[in-house]
């Protein structure tokens, strides 16, 4: 598929904008608020899903843990997506300017991205989002530059569909009491098990963790588009005022709803995760809009770097937590149910700090993240 490029609808050159930096910052480090209570489970993602919570603590501790898992739970998440789709608009707008076709070579660098995704799922974490984004860009890559009303159209057909099947799913939950799945025998390699075990125990349960992308299939297509036309909308500028705080509002309501259902009927976790959640990520992304336009200040100087180099940060810090809590590291995830949950806290604080401290030092040094370079090197040489 090719774009006619006149001067007429030439889309106008966009400077970098540096709240896209501080958001791709915000999204990597709080998916680690999500995924370090996985990793500090003793029964890693298997357990987490059964029963997230440190069985056996005091009921206080497994309040305030089931809080902060509420807290990250699915926004982070969202806001990675959005601004996966944001992205991709970017590209396509660039191709636009240059007169280039699109989506042209955009399908090899996200042939490259499965690969990389597909790598860090056998060998880092079954729990992978990059294989589902480079399927989701491929299609929606041929979308985003059609016509308004059909990127509209497949943003709602999508967003529907996912609704209607998150919401059936969260009806049954509710009406099956319990829900307990029981121990998975997979559960002791998180502890017990090398690093070679937990790699061929992902291969042989690869269904099984390769679900939620298939679940979110929908949800993940509707977040692209949406991303996409909130950055044509200006959400990042001045044309945005009104759609910010239209966002900030919907989000605010929406986290509230989360919280609610999330610390008072976990058997709705679906509905919070993947229907409310997104809806607090679009509030999130209007409020970082909003604080970081100039910059963000100080705070927005420390994630500036890690959101350059979002995708070596995010395997990097996988890569670091299973080193710290599975049994073939330092084994953290074997402490006393009392303690899970300082540790979990104390490990998320030093790994984002390890994290900012790595990327503002390694991009003094070197124009992108080793991933990224990486990335780029197979790009150019396959695209010769």
């Amino acid at each position: 598929m090719s774009t006619v490029t006149t001067p007429a609808t030439q889309p106008r050159v966009r400077s970098r904008i540096k709240a896209l930096d501080v958001a791709r910052g915000v999204a990597i480090l709080g998916t680690l608020a999500t995924n370090v209570w996985i990793f500090s489970h003793p029964g890693g993602l298997l357990g987490y899903i059964n029963h997230p919570t440190s069985a056996g603590a005091p009921a206080l501790q497994q309040g305030f843990e089931r809080l902060f898992m509420a807290l990250a739970n699915g926004k982070f998440l969202g806001l990675l997506t959005l601004m996966f789709g944001i992205g991709l608009v970017i590209q396509a707008e660039s191709a636009a300017r240059r007169g280039a076709r699109w989506p042209g070579r955009y399908p090899l660098r996200m042939g490259i991205l499965l690969v990389e995704g597909l790598i860090h799922f056998v060998l880092i974490a079954e729990f992978d989002v990059l294989m589902g984004y480079a399927v989701t860009g491929v299609i929606v890559a041929f979308i985003v530059v059609r016509s308004p009303g059909v990127r509209r159209a497949w943003a709602i057909v999508t967003g529907l569909i996912h609704l209607t099947v998150v919401t059936l799913l969260t009806a049954l939950l509710l009406a099956v009491p319990g829900g307990d799945l029981g121990q998975h025998p997979d559960e002791r390699l998180y502890q017990d098990g090398s690093w070679w075990e937990l790699v061929v125990m992902r291969l042989d349960n690869a269904l099984v963790f390769r679900a939620e992308p298939i679940l979110i299939g929908c949800l993940t297509f509707a977040l692209f588009l949406i991303g996409a036309e909130l950055y044509r909308a200006g959400v990042f500028d001045e044309r945005g005022r009104a759609l910010r705080s239209r966002l900030l509002v919907a989000g605010a309501i929406a986290l509230v709803l989360d919280l609610t259902l999330a610390l008072t009927l976990p058997a709705t976790v679906l509905f919070s995760r993947y229907v409310l959640a997104p809806v607090v990520a679009m509030g999130l992304l209007a409020l970082i809009a909003l604080l970081a336009k100039d910059g963000g200040g100080a705070l927005g100087a420390l994630l500036t770097p890690v959101g350059r180099m979002a995708l070596s940060c995010y395997i990097a810090q996988n890569l670091i937590c299973a080193a710290l809590f599975q049994g073939w590291g330092l084994g953290l995830n074997a402490v006393s149910p009392d303690a899970r949950l300082w540790v979990t806290a104390t490990a998320y604080g030093v790994v984002c700090l390890a994290l900012v401290i790595a990327a503002r030092w390694w991009l003094r040094r070197f124009d992108a993240g080793p991933v990224e370079w990486v990335a780029q090197k197979a790009f150019r040489t396959l695209a010769r």
